[in-house]
């Protein structure tokens, strides 16, 4: 598969990916997300996504335990918390998680602490959703299902 290349203008991306076949008949979906926190954050990420929002931790391949970070489930959603050296939160890239009740999860979320902004439909027509940021402040979206 060749890779993307940038016009000689550097005004838009080509490649020829899609035009030597097709992958349209496979299902997907979402494995896990990725976010990461700094050095010795793990138990940070344990009260937050174990303790408040009731993710299992699930143990890590014992080579990728090495690494440091810890990893949740909860239903069919895997979130993996890594350790980044040096750290960066993500403040604009963040996974958008489906909740059944969006008021529940903001009550306990302001209770702990967290920030809540909430988007009642304005900005995504009938999407009510909030965004908050974990303890390391990657920002979190969480949309009404």
């Amino acid at each position: 598969m060749a890779s993307p290349t940038l016009s000689e203008s550097g005004s838009h991306i080509t490649s020829d990916i899609g035009t030597k076949g097709t992958v349209t008949d496979m299902k997907w979906h979402l494995d896990h997300v990725q976010l990461a926190c700094p050095p010795g954050g793990e138990e940070l990420a344990r009260r937050f996504y174990g303790d408040l929002l009731g993710m299992s931790e699930i143990a890590k391949p014992p080579e990728l335990a090495k690494r440091g970070g810890c990893w949740f489930r909860r239903d069919s959603l895997e979130v993996h918390v890594g350790v980044d050296d040096p750290f960066t939160p993500a403040t604009k890239a963040h996974p958008g998680i489906a909740v059944p009740d969006l008021d529940e999860l903001s009550a306990s979320l302001e209770a702990a602490g967290h920030t809540v902004v909430w988007d009642r439909g304005q900005t995504i027509p009938g999407r009510d959703r909030l965004h908050t940021n974990d303890p390391f402040g990657n920002r979190i979206e969480f949309i009404q299902d």
